[in-house]
């Protein structure tokens, strides 16, 4: 089965990665020590530590890595960097082509994985060649998510409205609707909310601190402005729920259910999502006319990441729904 490309997540880890040669050289090299005489091995090492120190993603150093060394143990781990050559890397290429070692995804991101260490390699002064210039990026995407049209979303907030204010009120899935709409929060991240990242002090201008304990996560940190016509609504859910240690202290499928309900209630045919709320809220802001680099920044996401979500989002955003 074809990988998935997660929301807005991490590029995907490789299949499998394999175990480190027993040959490992004792210490990692660094850019400024690797030379076309050193083995795949050190500048693959050297690449992770070059990844790290600039804080990419875990599982996007996970993933890279890992197709380089796959890479490695069907050209030679311990093959000199500068005997490398296009032709080696166009076999390993359609080795895993013929072979079907991989997902069209995978092969294309194990495309792009080359292509970047090898980037590296000369730009760090490495390599007086790139190899892997000139392989050619077939970019596979994986199917367009699904969205909910503006008829749709009033026909939401109608509904939440309605059961915030029926006999029995529950403000929590308009709440929790309407707050994913406007900042586009991942389901990890509602689930890691604590009532102080909601900053009403200045009531012109509320907003929303997104905060992650990892300091590899500090680039998805991020200030997030709120809608000011939410706030009532919230002060409603703070008083009947008083949230002490989580702003939402509900497992994540209870979550799930109060946005499942809402679109019951709304008479929708589609199952309201965080993954739904998410995309829907990226395609306004871009139909709205915010660039994509502040639609990157909102997301928390990383440029590699933003790669294929962008193509997405430009073929989402197309004449309004």
């Amino acid at each position: 089965m074809d990988e998935q490309l997660p929301l807005f997540s991490t590029v995907p880890a490789a299949e499998a990665e394999p175990k480190t040669p027993s040959q490992t050289p004792a210490q990692p090299a660094t850019s400024s020590r690797l030379s076309a005489g050193s083995s795949l091995t050190a500048g693959i090492l050297a690449w992770r530590e070059h990844l790290e120190k600039e804080r990419s993603p875990a599982n996007t150093i996970k993933a890279f890595t890992g197709d380089l060394n796959l890479a490695a143990q069907f050209i030679g781990a311990f093959k000199a960097i500068g005997q490398v050559t296009t032709r080696d890397l166009d076999n390993w290429l359609e080795w895993q082509r013929v072979s079907k070692k991989c997902s069209p995804k995978s092969y294309a991101r194990r495309v792009t994985s080359l292509k970047s260490f090898f980037r590296w390699l000369q730009q760090s002064g490495a390599l007086p060649a790139d190899p892997a210039a000139t392989l050619i990026q077939q970019s596979v995407l994986s199917p367009l998510p699904e969205i909910l049209a503006e008829p749709e979303i009033q026909a939401a907030l109608a509904a939440g409205e309605a059961m915030r204010q029926a006999e029995k009120p529950d403000p929590r899935p308009y709440v929790l609707f309407t707050l994913l709409l406007n900042t586009g929060l991942k389901k990890g991240e509602c689930l890691a909310l604590v009532p102080n990242h909601v900053d009403l002090s200045d009531p012109a201008e509320p907003v929303l601190w997104v905060r992650y304990p990892d300091p590899r996560h500090r680039y998805k940190e991020r200030k997030l402005r709120l809608d000011r016509g939410w706030v009532p609504a919230y002060k409603d859910y703070l008083a009947q729920y008083d949230p002490r240690d989580k702003l939402f202290p509900w497992s994540p499928r209870r979550l799930e259910y109060l946005l499942e309900d809402l679109g019951k209630a709304a008479g929708l045919r589609k199952h309201i999502s965080f993954d739904m709320c998410r995309w829907t809220c990226a395609v306004r802001d871009v139909r709205a006319g915010l660039d994509e680099t502040q639609i990157r920044q909102k997301l928390g996401l990383s440029k590699i990441q933003w790669r294929e979500i962008g193509m997405k989002l430009d073929k989402l955003a197309g004449p309004a729904l």
